[in-house]
């Protein structure tokens, strides 16, 4: 396997505290900030055969890894085989509470996602 690009995104629930939505959101912040021609144009993979050369490991740093939905962040990532594993980390920080927007209480929750692409 080599690496083939490392890209970074942050993602934030305002309302809900929901690490899932944040680890969601940073991952998708992740892969809009790039865009993998080089799989087809370099590499030479296709459609056809994209799944079986590419894999893509995700980080997610959380205030609580242990809440994340896992399935839900890996159907972020349109292609490859992907593997996502959440860590301690992310920010908690004081926010506003607004329980008609699903707030819990008065926290936001941020994550970070690091997105790994390797080929074969």
């Amino acid at each position: 396997m080599k690496r083939f690009i490392i890209e970074f995104g942050m993602g934030i629930d305002f309302h809900g505290q929901d690490v899932t939505n944040a680890a969601v959101k940073a991952s998708k912040d992740a892969i809009s900030k790039s865009c993998l021609i080089g799989l087809n144009e370099v590499c030479g993979f296709s459609q056809d055969n994209i799944d079986d050369n590419v894999i893509i490991n995700v980080i997610i740093a959380v205030s609580r890894p242990e809440e994340v939905n896992l399935n839900e962040v890996e159907r972020c990532f349109p292609v490859g085989k992907v593997k996502v594993e959440a860590v301690k980390g992310g920010l908690k920080t004081d926010g506003l509470c607004f329980t008609r927007f699903g707030d819990k209480d008065d926290s936001v929750e941020v994550a970070v996602a690091c997105v790994k692409v390797e080929v074969k």
